[in-house]
């Protein structure tokens, strides 16, 4: 469990100070933040045709309200928790990379949620909006990074603890 720690506390530590750095952010953050709030958009459009996308910005062309996809909305944080959780994990790389492909993509579609519905609470009451984006949608993020690491966890194969090969019979025991 220490070594899991340190590990994971080192992982974080690299990964954030990687993406603070300036060839991160333009060649990573930047277009993935566009592709996000793209992908938004496009959702979005599926059922009101009022909607515009421009970089970072989803807008409404109904009544001009706007969203602007920053850092730390972006979901990009959240995931580098749960891929440094998963990295410091004892598990095969087989195991952590699919959990990572499939955390990465839990993550970014529950946030993709989370823009397109706080894109429509802040056209209805901006004091929701701004209590939505500030504290329950930053809570809601890290818990499905939580829940998907838990989960990922437990659909680990486990690890026989027999002290034998693994591939002799079990042996029936009952108590007298």
């Amino acid at each position: 469990m220490v070594r899991f720690f340190i590990l994971f506390v080192v992982l974080i530590a690299v990964l954030f100070g990687l993406e603070l750095t300036p060839w991160a952010e333009r060649w990573l953050v930047d277009p993935w933040t566009i592709a996000l709030a793209r992908i938004s958009t496009w959702l979005v459009a599926l059922f009101d045709g009022q909607v515009e996308v421009s970089g970072r910005v989803i807008r409404s062309l109904s009544n001009g309200f706007g969203v602007s996809i920053e850092r730390g909305c972006n979901g990009v944080e959240a995931t580098l928790v749960l891929v440094s959780a998963m990295l410091a994990f004892p598990a095969s790389w087989k195991h952590k990379i699919s959990g990572i492909v499939s955390g990465f993509v839990a993550v970014q579609a529950l946030n993709i949620v989370r823009v397109i519905s706080l894109f429509y609470l802040g056209q209805w009451n901006y004091q929701a909006f701004e209590w939505a984006h500030l504290y329950v949608w930053q809570a809601l993020i890290m818990l499905d990074v939580l829940i998907v690491f838990l989960v990922w966890i437990r659909l680990l194969p486990r690890e026989k603890d027999d002290g034998g090969s693994g591939n002799e019979p079990a042996q029936a025991t009952g108590a007298a």
